[in-house]
């Protein structure tokens, strides 16, 4: 089984355009590199307002918005087997071969894997994210996580810090696992052509002004930053349920001037905030893997960060600097940051970065877990029950009760609605000379 095989995937998951975020990017650019690797790459995903239904997107990419509403921070409501009609439509209507699930929040991943296993279909899920262990919300995704991967094929993680937490979450073997970092759109994130002065320090943030994201530590640090430097300014561009604490703070230290609000920044304006400055910052408390820190440093600005998570993975130490998250020793990593502006070449380190980061290299390392994925054995229900069994005393009695509910709900769907029913949608197959302007 070599890389000959053409793959048909069905990428899903709450997460998708028109949102914006970390796993939306990564799934649109996936599927577009590997559409130019020859592969049918569909995705499904719930709707968004009035977008419903089918749509293309770029090179033929195809999305399926189905008619689910999301419930809570763009997740649907889990219903078990409420999906299990649609998704077994689009996976006959489609041909798919193999189903790739993103995220562990997205309640639509979690169903579709389980939907795939059931009919056979061989599963790849990648975690995007850090969880913990000891609060409730965290214990509770970890059982679920652990029921999903329980039966998976292959499962990829963004850092290498990423799949330990995944493995010691979900108990998946670690050779079953596959680190494969994200990746940025160099072409689109390129510097300025003028190199800014420094006679001003602009710092940039980019972020959801949420906990996670470390708001409330930005909060603390902004006005020590502009405490020890009359030359430094700070832009935040971004918006959540802590925007109100960063303007609380603004009125309080009387920094109207010296730190501007921009709001929601579309994805398409991110790079002309970016390059308006010398310094990012993020001060995220827990992070998998960081595309905002690529994006910075694609367009040629130092990184500020804190040492969390996957993030001293993410670039080389010249180009970082690391900080615990607390805000005196982070206001002291961007004073040394300011210390080395100096030495910083934007164009330099935007090559650096096409070197290091490729969306194609990630469809091609991608393609060799699915290559896998595919020589996976076939199981029995019976097989594949005693997986689900061993993942506890109740827990695993559980779900074997739930794996059996959903086949026999299938067997009924296969009454319902036989598969020699559902019309096959036929393969659209772009121009030559498209393809090669793609590749």
């Amino acid at each position: 089984m070599g890389n000959e095989r053409k793959h048909r995937i069905l990428m899903v998951s709450d997460f998708f355009y028109p949102n914006f975020g970390g796993v939306e990017n990564h799934i649109y650019y996936l599927s577009q590199c590997l559409l130019k690797l020859g592969h049918k790459v569909v995705v499904m995903t719930h709707a968004y307002g009035k977008r419903s239904g089918v749509r293309y997107m770029t090179n033929g990419l195809k999305v399926y918005y189905i008619p689910w509403r999301p419930f809570l921070m763009q997740c649907t409501l889990p219903t078990f087997c409420g999906t299990f009609p649609i998704i077994r439509t689009i996976l006959i209507r489609e041909k798919i071969t193999l189903v790739h699930g993103h995220q562990a929040f997205s309640t639509l991943c979690h169903e579709a894997l389980m939907h795939a296993r059931t009919m056979g279909y061989k599963v790849v899920f990648t975690d995007h994210s850090l969880y913990g262990f000891a609060d409730v919300g965290s214990i509770h995704m970890n059982k679920v996580l652990q029921f999903t991967l329980a039966d998976v094929s292959q499962a990829i993680c963004v850092s290498h810090t990423s799949k330990e937490n995944t493995v010691l979450r979900s108990g998946l073997p670690p050779e079953k696992v596959f680190v494969i970092p994200n990746a940025v759109d160099t072409a689109m994130f390129k510097p300025a052509l003028e190199r800014l002065k420094d006679d001003q320090i602009v710092i940039v943030v980019i972020s959801r002004l949420v906990y996670r994201k470390g708001a409330d530590l930005l909060v603390e640090v902004i006005p020590e930053v502009c405490r020890q430097f009359a030359n430094v300014r700070f832009i935040i561009g971004g918006d959540g349920p802590k925007r109100v604490r960063l303007e609380e703070m603004r009125e309080k230290h009387s920094l109207q001037d010296r730190v501007e609000m921009l709001g929601a920044v579309p994805h398409a304006q991110v790079r002309s905030v970016l390059i308006s400055g010398h310094i990012f910052l993020n001060c995220s408390l827990t992070e998998a893997f960081c595309i905002a820190i690529l994006e910075a440093a694609s367009c040629g600005l130092l990184t500020v960060s804190t040492r969390v998570g996957g993030v001293p993975e993410v670039l080389p130490d010249d180009m970082i600097v690391l900080a615990e998250p607390d805000p005196s020793d982070v206001a002291e990593a961007i004073r040394k940051a300011i210390t080395l502006l100096p030495r910083i070449d934007p164009q330099v380190m935007h090559l650096r970065m096409k070197d290091l980061y490729s969306w194609h290299d990630v469809a091609k390392r991608t393609e060799r877990v699915y290559d896998r994925a595919m020589g996976c054995s076939d199981q029995s229900l019976l097989e594949r029950l005693s997986r689900y069994l061993s993942c506890g005393a109740w827990a695993g009695k559980l779900f074997s009760l739930v794996m059996i509910v959903e086949y026999l709900f299938w067997c009924l769907l296969k009454v319902w609605q036989p598969a020699e029913e559902i019309e096959e949608v036929p393969d659209v197959h772009l121009p030559q000379h498209q393809i090669e302007e793609m590749s």
